[in-house]
């Protein structure tokens, strides 16, 4: 037992580095966090040829479940990798909240497609959720007007062609 006590406290104490380390949410709040990117198939889905879109802003907006009008309204742009990062200060245990795509810096990229142009987050710590303070949002994505030349193939090579006609 004497010799493993080393290696327990060496474990106890990355283990609080790591606590210590971590983002903290605002007093009883939350930090959603997310990313952005370009999706030039218009896929609907991340292929190897989206990009992480920097400098786009994402608006967090909060309403009631049975509608009217906004309670929560937080702005956020994205990193360099596409991620961006919007601390909330209280619960939104009766509403709706979603990160919504608002404006893209890139002219070739920067369609938005209503219903593809969002994520829902729950934010309230009366859910069964264990996590607290930090929510990951889906990653949300602008379009180019037209898909990519190469997509097609892009698209078979993921299987996601359609079905045949005559099986």
């Amino acid at each position: 037992m004497a010799r493993c006590m080393p290696l327990l406290a060496s474990l106890l104490l990355l283990a609080l580095a790591g606590v210590a380390s971590a983002d903290k949410a605002p007093e009883s709040g939350f930090i959603v966090t997310g990313r952005v990117y370009c999706d030039p198939c218009r896929a609907g889905f991340e292929t190897n040829v989206s990009k992480n879109v920097e400098g786009a802003t994402v608006a967090m907006d909060c309403r009631p479940f049975g509608g009217g009008e906004s309670k929560l309204k937080a702005e956020a742009t994205t990193d360099n990798k596409g991620w961006y990062k919007i601390e909330i200060d209280r619960d939104h245990q009766d509403e709706i909240c979603e990160v919504v795509l608002t404006k893209s810096p890139d002219a070739s990229c920067a369609e938005i497609e209503e219903f593809r142009d969002r994520a829902r987050v729950p934010l309230t710590s009366n859910n069964g959720m264990k996590q607290q303070g930090t929510r990951f949002a889906n990653p949300i994505a602008f379009f180019p007007k037209e898909p990519r030349k190469e997509c097609g193939g892009i698209l078979q090579a993921y299987d996601l062609k359609d079905a045949p006609e005559n099986p």
